[in-house]
C-alpha cells in the first residue's frame, strides 16, 4: 500500500512536469500580484521578485518539512489537529476548538476561488472538518488513499501555497499595527516598515505569520501573555547601524517563544519544540547570508 502511495504521488507530480504550460498557470499565476501589491496602507507593502519568491517559498517548506513530501500531511504527537502543506496549515477534527488560529480551511478556500483541481472527497467537505478524530485515527490511515490523495494534491501546489502565504502576511499588518497599544503603533509600524525593506526581512514576517500567528487573538496566550508576530515587534530593540532590523526581530522572537515554551503546561514546548523553533529563528538572515552559510 506504501509503494502505491508514492507511485500515485509521484504520479502527478510526473503529469505536472509533462504539461507545465497549465500548471505554471495554475500554480503561479498572479504570484507576482500578491508578492508585490500592497496593503490599505503604502508604507507596509511586501515586494518580492520572483527569484527572491521562490527563495521563500524553498525556505518555508525546508522549515517546516525539511523538503519532505511524506511531510506535507502529517500529525505532530501532543497535538489535537493534523498539520498540512508547506506551511503546515491547521486542520481541526469536528468538535475540537483550540486555543490556535485554523488556516486549511482558509487555504482551501483560497485554493476553490482560484478554481484549482483538487481530490473530489476533500472538495465535498461539509463542513470543513479534518475527518480523523485525532492522532491514532489519522495513524490508522496513513497508507489509505485519500492521505495519498492529499498529499499528491499538496504537493503539486506549492506555489499557490506560497502565494496564500504572502497574501496572509499581507493582510496581518495592520492589523497587528491597529492590534498594538496606541502608544506604541507608531513604533510598531516603522519596525514593520523595515523588515519589509529587505528580501529576509519580508521572509521572515511571513515565515513567522504562518509559523505562530499574528498576535493578535485573545486565544492564544498562555498566562496572559501571546508569541505571535505583535509580541515580537513590541519586544524589539530599537534599530541602529550595528543592529539591523532583521537580527533585533530574530532574537527578540527568540525571547517570545523561549517565555511561551516556559509558560505553557505541556512540558513538551521546553523539552522538544523550543530547540526547533530556535533553530528555524536562525533561518531569518538575508538571502546571501544563509547561502555563504549552508
Amino acid at each position: 500500500m506504501i509503494k502505491n502511495r508514492w507511485i500515485l504521488i509521484f504520479g502527478v507530480l510526473f503529469l505536472a512536469a509533462c504539461d507545465g504550460s497549465d500548471i505554471q498557470s495554475v500554480e503561479t499565476g498572479g504570484m507576482q500580484e500578491e508578492a508585490v501589491g500592497e496593503t490599505d496602507e503604502p508604507d507596509l507593502s511586501l515586494t518580492l521578485g520572483p527569484g527572491q519568491m521562490e527563495w521563500v517559498g524553498a525556505q518555508i517548506f525546508r522549515n517546516e518539512c525539511a523538503g519532505k513530501l511524506e511531510c506535507l500531511v502529517h500529525w505532530n504527537e501532543g497535538e489535537d489537529f493534523p498539520s498540512l502543506g508547506i506551511g503546515h496549515f491547521i486542520w481541526y477534527p469536528k468538535g475540537v476548538e483550540g486555543r490556535f488560529v485554523e488556516s486549511f480551511p482558509a487555504l482551501i478556500q483560497y485554493m476553490t476561488q482560484r478554481q484549482v483541481a483538487m481530490p473530489e472527497w476533500l472538495r465535498k467537505l461539509d463542513p470543513m472538518d479534518a475527518p480523523w478524530p485525532d492522532r491514532k485515527a489519522f495513524l490508522a490511515a496513513e497508507d489509505s488513499v485519500e492521505i495519498a490523495e492529499l498529499q499528491a494534491f499538496l504537493a503539486g501546489s506549492q506555489g499557490l501555497q506560497a502565494e496564500f502565504i504572502v497574501r496572509r502576511a499581507k493582510e496581518s499588518l495592520e492589523k497587528v499595527v491597529s492590534a498594538a497599544p496606541e502608544p506604541e503603533q507608531d513604533s510598531v509600524r516603522k519596525r514593520l516598515k523595515a523588515l519589509a525593506a529587505t528580501p529576509g526581512g519580508i521572509y521572515a514576517l511571513m515565515d513567522y505569520v504562518n509559523f505562530k500567528g499574528e498576535g493578535i487573538s485573545a486565544m492564544e496566550r498562555y498566562n496572559g501573555q501571546g508569541w505571535g508576530l505583535l509580541q515580537v515587534l513590541l519586544e524589539m530593540e530599537p534599530q541602529t547601524a550595528e543592529r539591523p532590523a532583521l537580527m533585533n526581530f530574530r532574537e527578540a522572537a527568540g525571547r517570545v517563544l523561549t517565555r511561551r515554551a516556559e509558560n505553557a503546561e505541556n512540558p513538551i514546548e521546553k523539552e522538544r519544540w523550543l530547540s526547533g523553533w530556535l533553530k528555524r529563528l536562525e533561518t531569518y538572515r538575508e538571502p546571501a547570508q544563509m547561502e555563504s552559510s549552508t
